[in-house]
């Protein structure tokens, strides 16, 4: 808010004749929400307002926890070609030992995509095909559904389904 506050007082000073940038200083450009992303990495927090439902906050700057049903909204492929729907996630040991394997289903615009299982805890891609007619529009509203999640305990307050650093169309 303070760089937002000097930035406009300069832009109103240079209208006015009464302020210049000191040689060498460098005006950062404030981050900006850009609009719908075909790629969401879970570090750019300029895209926050695409997950739509079922996430954490951001942690440690790369990732964020889901609940068990999450959505994102992606910017869909141009003249609604076919992509390929990849989600980055881990299958936390906690999640994997609990329930022995954890089932993830997407839909893509309401169209539903095969559902994968998950048996082994560790890094994890979720990777599917998605149909031309999925992707007709200019958006992708992407809705994630796991068939089980730790519910809301003692430690932790919020239910914890797998932990995400990114989700794109390719």
């Amino acid at each position: 808010m303070r760089r937002r506050g000097t930035l406009v007082f300069c832009a109103a000073a240079l209208v006015l004749g009464g302020c210049s940038r000191p040689a060498g200083i460098v005006v950062e450009a404030e981050d900006t929400f850009p609009g719908p992303a075909t790629v969401v990495e879970m570090a750019d927090s300029r895209l926050a307002p695409l997950l739509l439902g079922g996430w954490h906050d951001l942690e440690a700057g790369s990732w964020r926890w889901t609940e068990r049903r999450f959505t994102v909204l992606l910017k869909a492929p141009p003249g609604g070609q076919a992509a390929t729907l990849k989600l980055e996630f881990a299958l936390p040991d906690a999640v994997a030992a609990r329930f022995g394997s954890v089932r993830l289903a997407a839909k893509v615009n309401g169209t539903p995509l095969p559902a994968q299982s998950y048996e082994q805890a560790g890094q994890l891609t979720y990777s599917c095909r998605v149909p031309p007619e999925a992707l007709r529009g200019e958006t992708a509203l992407v809705e994630f559904e796991l068939d089980k999640a730790l519910p809301p305990g003692p430690n932790d307050a919020r239910e914890l389904g797998v932990i995400v650093a990114g989700v794109g169309l390719y």
